[in-house]
Formats: structure tokens, sequence, C-alpha cells
């Protein structure tokens, strides 16, 4: 295998105020925040997407409801090579 980037990296946070402190406060990554709670930037150097995807976002995407399943453990990020 010859993995050449990460297409994509979301970091998946059930309370994305704080995450965006951490990676845009306290890291200093340059993510651009939208309406909905969604950060992300497309120009990080050997990632084509970074992005912070609200819990409930992924929860809509994976299981159809805004809440996770209790029965399931929490997914924490998702990677796309």
């Amino acid at each position: 295998m010859d993995v050449q980037f990460i297409t994509s990296i979301a970091m998946i946070t059930p309370d994305p105020s704080v995450s965006r402190r951490l990676y845009v406060d306290a890291l200093g990554l340059a993510l651009t925040a939208e309406a909905d709670g969604y950060v992300h930037s497309e120009d990080i150097d050997g990632c084509k997407s970074f992005r912070l995807w609200p819990l409930t976002q992924a929860a809509e995407a994976c299981v159809c409801t805004p809440d996770w399943p209790a029965h399931r453990p929490v997914p924490q990020a998702s990677v796309k090579f």
C-alpha cells in the first residue's frame, strides 16, 4: 500500500465549542466555522479535509437520529485514506 495523503479526518465531538478551543485556539489550526457547528479546513498539508464533526451530525449520518445509541461505543474520529 502506498498511502500518499489522508483524504479526510474528522474528530467527532459531543461539544464542538470545546473542541474548537483546542484545535483553533490552543493548536492554532486555521479552521472555518459554519453556523451549524461544523468546523473544517481544506488547507492543512497532508490532509485534504480536516473537520470537527458534532456527534449529533455523526449520529444523523450513521443511525438517522441526533442521539447516539447508548448501547454503541461513541465514535471519536473518522479517517479516510
